[in-house]
Formats: C-alpha cells, sequence, structure tokens
C-alpha cells in the first residue's frame, strides 16, 4: 500500500476548520476527498513543493478513502500514469500530498463557499468545465 497515513500541513488544518464551519461537513476524510478530486481534475501537475504534515488531522488511508479507498488510488495511479511520472510508491505517496493539499487550497480560497451548496455548485461547475 503506497500511502498508509493521510496528514495534512497546519495551514491545511485551518482551511480545513474554515471549509467545516462554512459548509456543514464534519468530518475531515470528506473534505480531504472533495478536495483531492477537485485537483486530480485540474490539468496542470501541482507544483513541487515540501509540505510538512504536522498538524492535528490524521488518518489512516482507509479513514480518507472510506469504502472506495481503492477508487482513490486508482484516480491517483492514473494521473500520475498520465503526468508520465513513475508509479512506485514513493511518487504516489508524494503526488498524493501534492493533489490533497492543492485541492485544499483551491477550496479554501473560493470565497463564494459560504455553505454546502455553494460547494456543491462549485465542484459542479468544475465538472462541466472538464467535459466542455
Amino acid at each position: 500500500m503506497p500511502i498508509e497515513h493521510v496528514g495534512v500541513s497546519e495551514r491545511a488544518r485551518d482551511q480545513l476548520v474554515k471549509l467545516k464551519r462554512n459548509t456543514g461537513i464534519p468530518h475531515w476524510n470528506e473534505l480531504c476527498r472533495w478536495a483531492l478530486c477537485l485537483s486530480l481534475a485540474e490539468p496542470s501537475i501541482p507544483a513541487a513543493a515540501k509540505i510538512v504534515t504536522d498538524s492535528s488531522v490524521d488518518m489512516t488511508w482507509r479513514q480518507f478513502g472510506g469504502t472506495f479507498s481503492d477508487v482513490y488510488l486508482a484516480l491517483l495511479r492514473e494521473r500520475c500514469h498520465r503526468d508520465g511520472l513513475e508509479l512506485s510508491d514513493d511518487n504516489l505517496a508524494a503526488q498524493f500530498k501534492l493533489h490533497l493539499h492543492r485541492g485544499i487550497g483551491y477550496l479554501a480560497a473560493d470565497r463564494r463557499l459560504t455553505n454546502l451548496p455553494a460547494l456543491f455548485r462549485r465542484l459542479e461547475l468544475s465538472s462541466e468545465d472538464r467535459l466542455s
């Protein structure tokens, strides 16, 4: 298993706290799933960065992905393959961390996300952009 532990930086934790408050989504893993998918849908490769996962947000891969943890891993593998990256465990773990943090940043930066319906509209618009 390339990713056994999921953690986020202190900054990302603060962004997730704000998102929890605005959307009413009570669980870190649910917000993190949305964030990951949002970043994976973005065509650009996330910028390389050293991310220190030093916050209190901490979960196992199974907690992160729930019933669909294998699907999230398959999506990540496909994205790495599409980006021309070797599918090593280290690369998958690094790309997961980069995509997760980029997605959290995208969600946190959107001032329109003041409630759960706004989050759904944001994600719907993102998927429509990809389909056109």
